[in-house]
């Protein structure tokens, strides 16, 4: 088998060398030197390199490659985008790992085939700088822009994604939506479950009760959310 495995910390480090162990053939990509030149003698390959950069990662044995593992812990920016251009460039099986609920709905929304977990959360999330109603949750990519999960708004509630141009009038994306599913148990007992809907759509209905997942600027999220 040939992998290529982007995030070479201790997680990645270590699933790469165990598989080079294992006999099969391993690209593992770091933006960090010093992790490259450290691993050389233990994987199949290494690059350093910047897996974001589409055109860069265009040059990859991608079409030779069964499995790309985006294993990006530390930057979970870095790690949604680079999920985003593997995608994009069509591999045949791709997963990633996911540091918080909300994160792995969104690569769920991106069209992963399975989401890796290779530790539990110890720690307290960071703080949120969005303290609005209606906000559920919330990680930031930097101190200026975040993804949040969020009640729609009730001026959204009967229109589609196009009718609410948020692009042009907030300059906000709607990654997803998520619907409260209910469930009943063979014995009758109900539950309710999170039902991410997919890649939103122009097309998309949003309906009462619906969870927008958002990316954008933290001060049009706000607008968007309190107008």
């Amino acid at each position: 088998m040939k992998y290529i495995i982007i995030g070479l910390g201790n997680f990645g480090a270590s699933l790469s060398i165990k598989l080079t162990a294992s006999g099969n053939e391993v690209i593992g990509i770091d933006t960090k030197m010093s992790r490259v030149d450290s691993l050389k003698e233990k994987i199949s390959h290494t690059i350093c390199m910047d897996a974001t950069d589409e055109f860069t990662v265009s040059g990859l044995p991608l079409k030779d490659t069964d499995i790309v593992i985006v294993a990006i812990g530390e930057d979970q920016g870095a790690n949604i985008m680079a999920t985003a251009v593997f995608k994009n460039l069509r591999v045949k099986r791709l997963i990633s790992r996911a540091l918080n609920p909300l994160h792995e709905k969104v690569l769920l929304a991106i069209g992963v085939d399975d989401i890796v977990h290779p530790e539990e959360e110890t720690a307290e999330r960071w703080a949120k700088k969005l303290n609005l109603y209606g906000l559920l949750d919330s990680f930031e990519l930097n101190e200026n822009y975040s993804i949040v999960e969020a009640l729609a708004p009730s001026k959204c509630v009967g229109k589609t994604l196009q009718e609410l141009d948020v692009r042009k009038k907030y300059n906000l994306l709607i990654l997803t939506t998520i619907k409260n599913v209910e469930v009943k148990s063979i014995i009758g007992k109900v539950s309710h479950i999170a039902n991410v809907q997919g890649v939103a759509s122009a097309s998309l209905l949003i309906e009462k009760d619906d969870i927008l997942v958002i990316y954008g600027q933290n001060t049009d999220i706000k607008k968007f959310i309190t107008q």
